[in-house]
């Protein structure tokens, strides 16, 4: 675990040096079997290779160093794994590869294990949502657009935009998983000349070997899959952003709707650690349900005291405060991803058969976008899974408005009197009375000398005011847009099934 470890390599992934290395060993090792599966080393020279490859037993930093000699890793690497096997078996090692070959295939091999956890965290944090989606579908809100006060909403159907994005994520995770990764193995331009016939054929076993497909031709400065995977990636933060950025300002002192879960303890970071979220079955879908957990979500943290370890949310400097952590380390790890992003893409021109420099450049930049995603996704599912909602406070914010975001409401009913213009500009005028006295919208409007008769002409009655002032009733296809959201969820984990 790295100083920032705790923050930004979080969930089962693991993406970190040893995991670039163990995946840089696998690909050697698969390739020492399917050179000797094609004949072209002796029996039993995969087997060894492969018992050797065990990063534990290989000096990082050592290798580290020698690559400044080469300009990576791996010609280090293969000789040192070579002295770890029989003079027989080192025939096996790295046979018809080039240094750039098993530094893809291994970049590919992290790219599955990173999808892989990244998916089952989004799986978990999509099936949270959907609770969430059904269990509030009727509570109300208020909509903010732009920061201000807009016209009501349920807690449900803002879960069910979360969800979308989640299950937009998984499919795009999924379709990386499934089409952009390939094995690597071209030799020193493209052709596996050195391996002469049986280049292909060893390509081929070598794609079994690891687990990875194996393209119709080597892909050394096509980079395209680089990309798509990274954008896959880029994809599942976009989604947990947006979640997170919502779940930040939701649970500000201020407004307070929604509080983070305790979250795990100090060294804790698989989401699998945690307790399932309660299943969205058609059975478990009240209209509308309490907050769980306390009203006001977890006791406030402190800092580090007496030699205790700090609690989650906790300030060194502030007892009193509770921070949404989870919501911010999302946001920590999905600001650093597009700018990632940017370089992976501006090093697809590569030159010729090999690349000068663009290569390079994608190793680091690659890497932390499979640990930053996955990092978030494993935030996320802890973020989701345990989430309590204030839906009493919900209300009380609602009501504190005054009627205010309703004023849309009463404009059309209005307009069936006074013509549209003309409501809107009494409501616009009734909404900033109403703002600057304090006094409900209703009380302001039922005041106005100018409307009173109007409303009389038309048959309009103060309950008709009150009743365009429910937030309850307002709330346009919310039901049905969280119906659908629920019965995409449904069907995509049912064909994942």
């Amino acid at each position: 675990m790295s100083l920032f470890g705790g923050v930004f390599s979080r969930g089962g992934a693991d993406i970190n040096d040893e995991a670039w290395l163990q995946a840089l060993l696998d690909a050697e090792a698969g390739l020492a079997r399917a050179v000797e599966r094609a004949g072209l080393a002796p029996a039993g020279s995969g087997a060894e290779v492969t018992r050797a490859a065990v990063a534990a037993d290989f000096d990082i930093a050592g290798l580290g160093r020698l690559s400044a000699l080469t300009g990576n890793p791996v010609p280090g690497l293969a000789r040192a794994l070579s002295r770890r096997v029989s003079a027989t078996a080192a025939r096996a090692v790295h046979r018809g590869a080039t240094s750039q070959d098993i530094m893809d295939t291994a970049a590919m091999l992290l790219a599955r294990r990173a999808l892989d956890a990244s998916r089952a965290d989004l799986e978990r944090a999509a099936d949270a949502a959907a609770h969430l989606a059904a269990t509030h579908r009727g509570s109300v809100m208020i909509g903010r657009t732009q920061l201000q006060q807009a016209v009501p909403v349920t807690f449900g159907v803002v879960a069910a935009g979360w969800l979308s994005g989640l299950d937009a994520a998984i499919d795009g995770v999924a379709a990386a998983r499934e089409a952009r990764l390939a094995v690597q193995f071209g030799g020193a331009t493209g052709t596996l000349a050195s391996l002469g016939a049986g280049g292909d054929r060893v390509k081929a076993l070598f794609a079994e070997e690891v687990g990875l497909p194996d393209p119709a031709l080597p892909w050394h400065t096509e980079r395209l899959r680089i990309i798509d995977v990274a954008i896959a990636m880029a994809r599942v933060t976009a989604a947990l952003g947006k979640i997170a950025r919502d779940v930040a300002l939701l649970a500000q002192t201020e407004v307070a709707e929604v509080a983070e879960g305790p979250g795990d303890g100090p060294g804790e970071g698989r989401a699998e650690a945690r307790a399932e979220a309660p299943a969205h079955g058609a059975a478990q879908r009240p209209a509308h349900g309490p907050a769980r957990g306390a009203a006001h979500g977890p006791a406030h943290g402190t800092g580090h005291t007496n030699g205790t370890a700090p609690r989650r949310g906790g300030s060194s400097a502030a007892p009193n405060k509770a921070n949404p952590v989870a919501a911010v380390a999302i946001l920590g790890c999905a600001r650093q991803v597009p700018g990632l992003v940017a370089t992976v893409v501006a090093s697809a021109e590569q030159e010729h058969q090999r690349a000068a420099g663009a290569w390079h450049a994608e190793w680091q930049p690659f890497t932390d976008i499979l640990r930053l995603a996955s990092s978030a996704a494993a935030w996320g599912a802890e973020l989701l899974t345990g989430l309590q909602v204030d839906t009493a406070r919900m209300a009380a914010n609602l009501a504190s408005a005054g009627g205010l975001p309703l004023a849309e409401r009463v404009t059309a009913l209005l307009a069936t009197v006074l013509g549209g213009p003309q409501a809107h500009e009494l409501v616009a005028s009734a909404a900033a009375r109403a703002a600057s006295s304090g006094l409900p919208l209703r009380d302001v409007l039922l005041a106005a000398p100018e409307l009173e008769e109007r409303l009389d002409e038309a048959g309009i009655t103060p309950g008709q005011i009150e009743a365009a002032l429910d937030p309850a009733g307002y709330l346009g296809s919310s039901a049905d847009f969280i119906t659908a959201a629920l019965r995409a969820h449904d069907q995509a984990r049912a064909c994942d099934g």
